[in-house]
């Protein structure tokens, strides 16, 4: 892992003195849309994450297919995508990912445009120089340095085993492509990050989804719209690392975690008797052992008693409003 000084000259470095060359070598601009989605305000994730969205997508085929970050696309009645040319034209939702995060989307008419390639993740390493591709409206082109890789936990049932980390920062970064030397995609922007050298100092950044986990999924989610693997078991529960125990910060309404009585304050200490002292482990023993519909035991601390708990897990798409997604 960088340190502190390095990883700053390495930030600072790419947005300053950009490198020449290879970057500009391929038509980047053409394979960039803006997406803009709309949801019911009813939609569970209305709350969160707005009835009204905004983010990039990427141009990965020659047949209009672009790929963004998923939680755009969730519960979504409409998308419309913008094209490089100002074009507005309507998009079909074509897969969701939970596991990576992934979301996939058609355009109904000839695009046009060349699509990126995509590229060897390996080639994102520690302090080399990338670019960042958003549509105009949010923020266009800029160099970042690859100051991270690493495993990433969110509070809401999601983990990536080798995510990307770039700073400088970038705002509107929902759906970015990340793109290497030789002009090829290697990652997807999902989150702003207050530490993204994980150093315990504030060093803001963005985290994204390496591309290299679409290959093997790419079938399922254009065949039937997601994974067709066993799925992953999810509770509803939001969670928070507070010195070495895992604090329930929120329970989400109706969510199987609800139903089965957790609450938030809770803390957990067990997961089917075995201990839980992070959200890696939490996470690890939730998703290898069991799958969505099998019943979950937690043991919690609560009012100063051990309790326990018997939730029966679900899938995650079960949750939110119906959806469909087209295959054309």
């Amino acid at each position: 892992m960088p340190s502190l000084v390095t990883a700053t000259w390495s930030a600072w470095r790419a947005a300053h003195l950009p490198p020449a060359g290879k970057f500009a070598e391929r038509d980047l601009a053409s394979a960039i849309v803006k997406l803009g989605i709309r949801v019911p305000r009813s939609a569970r994730t209305a709350d969160t994450l707005g009835a009204e969205r905004e983010g990039t997508g990427v141009l990965i085929d020659d047949d209009g297919l672009i790929l963004t970050i998923g939680y755009l696309l969730l519960e979504a009645d409409s998308v419309l995508l913008v094209a490089s040319d100002g074009r507005v034209m309507p998009a079909t939702i074509v897969g969701f990912d939970h596991a990576t995060g992934f979301g996939l989307v058609r355009a109904r008419q000839p695009l046009g445009g060349t699509p990126l390639e995509i590229g060897e993740v390996s080639s994102a390493r520690e302090l080399t120089t990338a670019m960042v591709a958003a549509h105009p409206g949010a923020g266009g082109l800029s160099y970042v340095s690859i100051v991270s890789r690493r495993r990433f936990t969110g509070w809401w049932e999601y983990a990536l085993d080798d995510a990307i980390f770039t700073a400088p920062a970038r705002d509107n970064h929902s759906g970015a492509a990340l793109i290497n030397a030789e002009g090829q995609l290697v990652g997807i922007g999902s989150l702003w990050v207050g530490d993204a050298i994980n150093g315990g100092a504030a060093f803001p950044g963005n985290m994204f989804v390496p591309t290299d986990t679409l290959t093997d999924i790419m079938p399922d989610l254009l065949t039937h719209g997601r994974r067709r693997d066993a799925v992953r078991p999810w509770l509803g529960v939001y969670s928070e690392e507070v010195r070495g125990h895992l604090l329930v910060t929120q329970v989400l309404r109706g969510a199987p975690a609800d139903l089965g009585g957790l609450k938030r304050g809770d803390v957990i200490l067990a997961l089917d008797s075995k201990p839980i002292g992070s959200q890696a482990e939490f996470y690890k023993i939730l998703w290898s052992g069991s799958k969505a519909g099998d019943e979950i035991t937690l043991q919690i601390w609560r009012n100063k008693l051990v309790r326990e708990l018997t939730v029966r897990s679900i899938d995650r798409m079960d949750y939110l409003r119906p959806w469909s997604v087209s295959t054309h």
